[in-house]
């Protein structure tokens, strides 16, 4: 089928035009320190620690201790393979994942996806704002409400206002606030040895309510909106520094590119999987180690934590919840208006000023209002979660196969093809989502059968 309309393509030539004049005749950009080249892997995999995910990572610690450890071992390569999958279809394309789907996938599935995704998007939006909200008022106190209308009023003028390269900057310093973590599992005492122990030789229990917990873990590490922010922020990358260009018209940049791509995205997803590790830990330590098994929200984790690790663990705890959903509220809210803009043929992107693309503003504007109305409205963040996560389930899956077949399909990328191990490793990550979601609606429906009797 024709790939979608696209209203930006002026703008893009354009783009392209000046990075022909300020380019040095096609050179590779020369090269730099590694710390230099985090970016988009680095943002995305510390916004996938989010207060939704802190939610599932303790309820996991305090419910199962350190036993659950194992799993960080098992997503951290997957997440590597699909999110590195995207990465290089927005560097080599200079596109988003919407649009690249549109030349492989009829239309209406490009639609339905993208539907579900907002959806998704949206509800967890809601969900993380909520949690935002309750950290603060534990912290300070006040209404929850009047915390959650401010944060998320602030998040969109910033999106809004800031210019792209200074935004970038800021989130890539929010990702420092997930070190809170760090300190948490250290301020509650944990048995380090234990821990590490169990991340290789963990005790299986494999019971619905264990099969639930792993599943979860899976499925709130392993998400769309992830795929979908890393490609857009990979285009946005190349309008906003003049020497780059997508690989597909520029393949003597591939080789640079490629390395930083594998140093974003192994640091990023590292980082994400790191934190996830010792948010486990320290629930383990402070919560289940004392008898707290029952958490079911950050706040209640929060709670719990002050009385048996002490204030500087409970401030840290929820400290990490405001900071990382600062960094997280971009990312879904993006995402989905990177999604829909592309659907509707609109300039798109935040390197560009709200005058120049009103469209793709008031989208991402209506994401995170729709998302502050879901949290306003006294709708159980838990039940929220839940939600979020069906509809996750439900397209991860058939994303993370376009994902993958974009990556190796010549209308794609020509003949810069995923080197063998990360298709492995990005089949692999889609194989994992497909057992789970199998897994998540196999418990759900014995669940209900069981309780209808």
């Amino acid at each position: 089928m024709a790939a979608l309309p696209d209203a930006d393509a002026d703008a893009d030539a354009d783009a392209d035009a000046d990075a022909d004049a300020d380019a040095s005749s096609g050179k590779a950009p020369p090269s730099s320190p590694w710390w230099t080249k985090l970016g988009p892997g680095l943002i995305t995999g510390a916004a996938d620690d989010d207060p939704s995910g802190i939610a599932t990572y303790s309820q996991a610690g305090a419910q199962y201790g350190y036993s659950v450890g194992w799993t960080i071992l098992v997503t951290f390569p997957l997440m590597v393979g699909i999110q590195l999958a995207s990465a290089r279809i927005g560097r080599i394309t200079g596109k988003g994942l919407t649009e690249n789907f549109s030349k492989l996938c009829p239309r209406w599935l490009v639609f339905a996806l993208v539907s579900l995704l907002v959806v998704a998007n949206v509800i967890n939006l809601g969900a993380d704002l909520s949690a935002m909200g309750d950290a603060m008022h534990l912290a300070v106190g006040g209404p929850p409400g009047a915390f959650v209308v401010v944060m998320a009023l602030l998040s969109l003028l910033l999106q809004i206002w800031l210019p792209y390269e200074r935004y970038v900057k800021l989130l890539k310093w929010l990702t420092l606030t997930l070190l809170a973590y760090v300190g948490v599992g250290f301020a509650a005492q944990a048995d380090w040895v234990l821990a590490l122990k169990s991340l290789v030789l963990p005790k299986m229990h494999w019971d619905r309510e264990y099969t639930t917990t792993v599943v979860a873990i899976l499925g709130t590490t392993i998400s769309p909106y992830l795929f979908f922010w890393q490609a857009s922020q990979e285009a946005e990358e190349i309008r906003r520094i003049a020497a780059d260009r997508p690989l597909s018209v520029a393949p003597e940049q591939a080789q640079s590119q490629f390395r930083r791509l594998r140093t974003d995205t192994l640091v990023g997803m590292g980082f994400s999987n790191t934190i996830a590790f010792f948010m486990i830990v320290a629930t383990a330590a402070a919560l289940h180690a004392h008898g707290v098994r029952d958490i079911e929200t950050t706040a209640q984790a929060a709670q719990a934590l002050k009385p048996i690790a002490g204030d500087f663990a409970f401030v840290l705890f929820a400290a990490g919840i405001v900071g990382t959903g600062f960094l997280a509220l971009p990312v879904l809210a993006g995402s989905a208006a990177y999604a829909v803009a592309t659907l509707a043929g609109v300039r798109r992107g935040l390197d560009r000023p709200a005058q120049s693309a009103k469209v793709f503003y008031a989208i991402l504007s209506g994401a995170m209002l729709i998302g502050l109305a879901v949290s306003l409205s006294g709708f159980n963040p838990i039940k929220a979660l839940y939600w979020s996560a069906v509809i996750n389930a439900v397209i991860s899956v058939p994303i993370m196969i376009a994902v993958m077949v974009a990556a190796s399909h010549r209308r794609i990328v020509g003949e810069m093809r995923m080197p063998p191990l990360w298709r492995v490793l990005g089949w692999l990550a889609t194989a994992a989502m497909a057992a789970a979601t199998i897994a998540m609606i196999v418990l759900q429906t014995s669940s209900t059968l069981g309780g209808s009797r």
